[in-house]
C-alpha cells in the first residue's frame, strides 16, 4: 500500500521535481568519484533538500543517496593525505546528512542527536551494534509494520534510555498526538520524565530542537509529569504515569503507549493473586487509554509467566480474535548461546562475559538461579513448579576416585539444532555414585553435536552410548556409529524409545530423587560454558512452565533410568569371598 501511494504521488510530480530527481544520480556519481571534494556533497544535499521542498514529502530515494553521502564522507575522512580543513568540512556535511534523515529514520535520529559529542560520552554509538535490532523494531512500529513490540533486555543495558529517545522522536514528529508511558512506580516514571526533558531541553548535548524546530515546548507540568508541544491541549503530547496512578480521564493515547516494568519484582511475581489483580488493573486502567491508532511497546523483566507481558503475549498468540494484529518479540539475553556477553559495549559502558558470570555466580550461591534466568536471560520461571535447586545436588572438585570405575557411559537426548538442544552427559559410575565430568550441550546441527560426543567418548573411554529413539531422530544413532567407527572407537551405541505411558515431565519427576542423591556435578568454578548452560537448563526446568526447559534434565533422567534399571545404584562392588 505504501509503494502504491508513493507511485501515485510521483505521477503528480511537476517537471521541476522530475528534473531535480534526474539530476541527483549524476551528482551522486561525482560524489563517489571525488570522495574528498566537499562541494560535491553539498551539491547533492542541496538538490535533495530542494526535491523534498518541491514534492512536499521526503522522497524515498533520498534514503539511499544519504547513505552514499555518509559512506563517502567516512571514506574521505580516512583517506591518506587529506587536508585537515577538509576533515572538518566532511564532518559538517556528515552531520547535515544525518539531520536531513533524522525526522524519518530512527537510527539516523539517534546518531544525529549526539553526532558532535566525544564518542566515549555518547549513549548510542558505543551501543549501536548491540541495540540496532531493537532500533529497527522501533522503526517498524513507526512504519506501521508491527502494532505491538515486546522488548526484553537485561538491567542497565540502555533499554529505557532508548525508549526515552524513541518517545522524543515520536513527539517531535507528531507534536499534537498523545503518548503514554507507564511503569510500576512514581519513582520510575519521574526518572523517565526527567530523561525526556534532558533530551528535549539541552541544546548543548542533544540536537532535538534542530531536528524538530516546529515543535516547541509550550507547557511542562512536573507534578503531573506531562509535556505539551505546539498547543496546550487537554491531553498532553507525553504523559508519564505509574500503573497505580490516576489514568482514567487524566491521560489519553493515540500514538505510542509504553508499559515498562509494570510488574514491580519478585514479591509480586510469587503471588498469583497479586499477578491477577495487576493484570485486571492493566486491562481496565492502562490498556483502555489507548485509541485505535495507538501502537504498544511492552518491556521489562519477565518475572512470571502470568505477568502482564505474558498474559498479553498469550492472547496475541492463541486467541483467534487477535489474528491480523502484527507483533514482534525481541529477547536479548545477557549471554548468548556460546556463553558470551551480548552487551560488552565499547568504552566499558556495558558488561563483559566475566561480569555476567560473576553476577550469575552470586545468584547461584543464593540458590536463586530462577531470578538470574528472569532478570538476565529473559526466561520467566514459575518457582512453585521448580524441581531442582542448586542446594539439591552433590558436587565434586573435578578429581575422580582413583579406583577403576564400575562403568563409563553416555546418554544422548538428540536434536537437529535450530533452537533445540542436544544434551549428552558423560556418566562415570563408582559403586553408588554417578560422576558427571563433562557434557555436550549444544543447539548446533547434528554434525557438530556428533563430533563433540565422539570427542568425549575418546577422552573418557566411554564404553556404551544410549540414544533416545524417536521418529525425528531415527538416523542420529546411525550417523554417530559411523563417526565412532571412523575414529576406530569400540563403543556400543544402542537406542531405546522413551516410555510411551509417561510424559517427559513425569519421567524427569520420577527420576529426580536418584539424580539428587546419587549424581555428582562439577563445582561451578570448574565448568565449561556448555557445562554451565547444561546446569542452567536443569535449574530452569519447571513442571508448571508453558515453555519447557527440559533437554538437560531429560538426559539426566535417561541416565538415572539406565543406571537404576541395571541395579547399579543399589549394588556395591566388593571382593568375592571364595
Amino acid at each position: 500500500m505504501m509503494e502504491e501511494s508513493f507511485a501515485k504521488v510521483e505521477r503528480e510530480f511537476t517537471d521541476s521535481a522530475k528534473g531535480l530527481i534526474a539530476l541527483a544520480p549524476k551528482i551522486l556519481s561525482r560524489v563517489q568519484e571525488k570522495n574528498n571534494d566537499p562541494g560535491a556533497y553539498l551539491d547533492l544535499l542541496c538538490v535533495m533538500e530542494e526535491i523534498n521542498n518541491t514534492t512536499g514529502y521526503y522522497y524515498r530515494n533520498c534514503h539511499a543517496w544519504n547513505r552514499s553521502i555518509q559512506k563517502s564522507c567516512k571514506a574521505g575522512i580516512k583517506k591518506e593525505g587529506i587536508r585537515s580543513e577538509f576533515v572538518g568540512e566532511l564532518l559538517d556535511i556528515y552531520g547535515k546528512s544525518l539531520l536531513m534523515e533524522a525526522p524519518y529514520d530512527f537510527d539516523q535520529y539517534m546518531l544525529y542527536m549526539e553526532y558532535d559529542r566525544p564518542v566515549d560520552m555518547k549513549f548510542y554509538q558505543p551501543r549501536r551494534k548491540q541495540l540496532l535490532q531493537a532500533v529497527k523494531a522501533l522503526q517498524d512500529i513507526e512504519d506501521g509494520k508491527i502494532d505491538e513490540l515486546f522488548l526484553s533486555l537485561p538491567p542497565r543495558v540502555g533499554k529505557t534510555t532508548l525508549i526515552n529517545f524513541f518517545m522524543t522522536w515520536e513527539a517531535g514528529k507528531y507534536p499534537e498526538s498523545s503518548n503514554l508511558y507507564s511503569s510500576c512506580s512514581d519513582t520510575v516514571t519521574t526518572s523517565f520524565y526527567n530523561g525526556l526533558l534532558e533530551i528535549m531541553k539541552d541544546p548543548y548535548t542533544y540536537h532535538w530542537q534542530e531536528v524538530f524546530p516546529d515543535a516547541p515546548i509550550v507547557k511542562l507540568n512536573a507534578d503531573k509529569l506531562t509535556v505539551n508541544l505546539v498547543t496546550d491541549s487537554r491531553f498532553p503530547t507525553i504523559t508519564c504515569r505509574s500503573i497505580d496512578g490516576t489514568l482514567n480521564g487524566a491521560c489519553d493515547c493515540d500514538n505510542i503507549q509504553v508499559g515498562d516494568d509494570i510488574c514491580k519484582g519478585i514479591e509480586q511475581a510469587l503471588n498469583n493473586d497479586v499477578m491477577n489483580r495487576l493484570w485486571q488493573k492493566v486491562m481496565n486502567d492502562y490498556m483502555s487509554r489507548a485509541k485505535q491508532t495507538a501502537r504498544r511497546i511492552w518491556m521489562g523483566t519477565r518475572w512470571s509467566l502470568i505477568d502482564p507481558i505474558g498474559n498479553r503475549l498469550d492472547a496475541l498468540e492463541n486467541d483467534p480474535v487477535f489474528k491480523g494484529l502484527n507483533y514482534k518479540v525481541i529477547n536479548m539475553p545477557a549471554l548468548n548461546q556460546k556463553g558470551e556477553s551480548n552487551f560488552d559495549y565499547k568504552y566499558k559502558k556495558g558488561f563483559s562475559t566475566q561480569d555476567y558470570e560473576r553476577i550469575r555466580a552470586t545468584f547461584e550461591r543464593s540458590d536463586d538461579l530462577a531470578s538470574w534466568e528472569a532478570q538476565y536471560m529473559g526466561r520467566p520461571i514459575e518457582r512453585s513448579g521448580s524441581l531442582f535447586t542448586t542446594s539439591d545436588f552433590r558436587y565434586y572438585n573435578g578429581e575422580l576416585p582413583h579406583e577403576e570405575p564400575t562403568r563409563i557411559f553416555m546418554v544422548v537426548d538428540p536434536a537437529w539444532g535450530g533452537g533445540d538442544y542436544c544434551a549428552a552427559p558423560v556418566c562415570v559410575v563408582y559403586g553408588n555414585d554417578v560422576f558427571i565430568p563433562a557434557v555436550v550441550f549444544t543447539d548446533a546441527d547434528k554434525t557438530e553435536s556428533i563430533k563433540q560426543i565422539a570427542g568425549l567418548v575418546n577422552d573418557y573411554g566411554v564404553s556404551t552410548i544410549r540414544v533416545e529413539a524417536t521418529k525425528m531422530t531415527s538416523g542420529y544413532a546411525d550417523e554417530l556409529k559411523n563417526k565412532l567407527r571412523e575414529m576406530e572407537l569400540p563403543t556400543v551405541v544402542e537406542t531405546k524409545p522413551a516410555n510411551p505411558h509417561a510424559s517427559k515431565e513425569e519421567r524427569i519427576k520420577d527420576r529426580a530423587p536418584e539424580i539428587k542423591e546419587y549424581f555428582l556435578f562439577l563445582d561451578s568454578q570448574l565448568r565449561s560454558k556448555s557445562y554451565q548452560m547444561f546446569m542452567n537448563n536443569v535449574f530452569s526446568f519447571s513442571l508448571k512452565a508453558k515453555n519447557k526447559h527440559d533437554d538437560a534434565p531429560d538426559s539426566l533422567a535417561m541416565a538415572a533410568d539406565m543406571v537404576f534399571r541395571r541395579g547399579s545404584i543399589y549394588g556395591q562392588v566388593f571382593k568375592r569371598f571364595f
